[in-house]
Formats: C-alpha cells, structure tokens, sequence
C-alpha cells in the first residue's frame, strides 16, 4: 500500500512539473506576454515549486538537487544571454543528465534500473512464487536473484543501458527542436514527447523482461533455483 501511495504522489508530481511550465507559457502568451518573458517564467517556477518541496520535506537526494540547480542555472544564464533557444533546451539537458546518470550506474555493482523497478515490483502479488492452496512460498529476495542468477543480473544491466540510451536520445530531439522549430511550438511539442519516450520505453523494456524470462525468475520459488 506505501509503495503505491507513493507511486500515485510520483506520478502528481511529475504531471505537476510537466504541466506548469507548459501551462504558464501559453497562459501568459494568450495574456499578451512576451516569448522571453513568458519562457523564464516557466523555467522558473519548477525551481522555486521544488525548492518548497525541499524545504517541507527536507529529505534532499543528490539528484533532485542536481536537478533543481540546473533549471534555476538555466534560467540563470538565459537572462544573461536573452536566448529562449537557450531557455527551451533547458528539458534537454536535464533529460541527457538522467540518461547520463542510468549509463554511470552501469559502472556500480547494481545499474540503476535495478534500483528503480525493485521498489515497485518486489515482493507484490504478481510476482509470488505459484503455490497450493495450502502452501505459503516465502517471496523471492532480489537480494538472492541477483547473487544466485547471471540472467538477472543481466537483465538489469541491458535495460539500464536501453533507458539510458533512450533518455539521451530524447535529450537530443529536444535540444535540436528549441533550435529548429518555431519557439511557440516547442514547449506543447516537448510535454507530448514525454510520454511518447515513456510509453515507448515501458512496452520496449517489458518485452525484452518477458522474453529474457524476468517474470519467470520471479515466480520460480527458491529450492527450484538452488537445485
């Protein structure tokens, strides 16, 4: 139940971050408000939504502020240099960096995807062992399947390498639309490039688990991998 109270309040979260700064471009475009003008502000205001979130929770994680400094150095330098270009690659460079961060994982003893999808599938229902109606199979240590099986652990290796290469490639398509494409338009066309990355990633990632045979390690109960 906390892992999914958890999820639903990632998932606000990331709409929140996604629609406020789309959100008030356009409002303060049909206000009358200047490209520029209008742009800072929505580069500006995540900043300031996530430094509040820091100071309510005051649970900082390196990433997040990593993050949150990059926007507001972002907005920073754009007032230096009055580039909206500048200013609409910002989502570009934050996207790289966390495509850059899941290829860096790979260098750890467990690559980030690992990290990630362990907090979401470990331990559910799902993913329990097949039982009779009068057994009760302990649930499966992630901890065991990644020491006791090389498959696993390469399953979370490739899929590591497939989101960190997928986020730098979006990264990419976005730096080359700030650049390219009419600046009213970039900011609608890179919200809906988010979940065109992400729905992509998660069918992409989720076939390769069910023919690498990820579901299957998951439900195969222990005495079966230890014979």
């Amino acid at each position: 139940m906390a892992k999914a109270a958890g999820g639903r309040v990632g998932a606000l979260t990331l709409m929140f971050d996604l629609i406020i700064p789309i959100g008030s471009f356009y409002g303060l475009r049909v206000a009358g408000v200047g490209t520029y003008p209008a742009l800072l502000a929505g580069a500006v205001l995540p900043g300031l939504i996530a430094v509040l979130r820091l100071i309510r929770h005051r649970s900082p994680d390196r990433l997040g502020m990593l993050v949150m400094a990059m926007m507001l150095l972002g907005a920073g330098v754009s007032l230096i240099t009055g580039s909206p270009q500048f200013l609409l690659a910002k989502e570009g460079w934050i996207t790289g960096l966390w495509g850059a961060w899941f290829l860096a994982s790979l260098l750890r003893r467990r690559p980030l995807a690992f990290r990630f999808s362990r907090q979401l599938l470990e331990g559910r229902t799902g993913f329990r062992p097949a039982a009779g109606p009068s057994q009760k199979l302990p649930v499966p240590s992630w901890d065991d399947l990644w020491e006791s099986i090389p498959g696993f652990r390469r399953i979370w290796r490739i899929s590591t390498l497939i989101w960190g290469c997928a986020l730098l490639a979006d990264a990419a398509i976005r730096v080359a639309m700030a650049y390219t494409m009419p600046i009213d338009v970039v900011p609608a066309l890179g919200g809906a490039l988010w979940p065109v990355t992400f729905i992509a990633l998660q069918v992409i990632t989720n076939i390769y688990y069910y023919r690498a045979g990820l579901w299957r390690m998951l439900r195969q109960p222990a005495a079966a991998r230890h014979a």
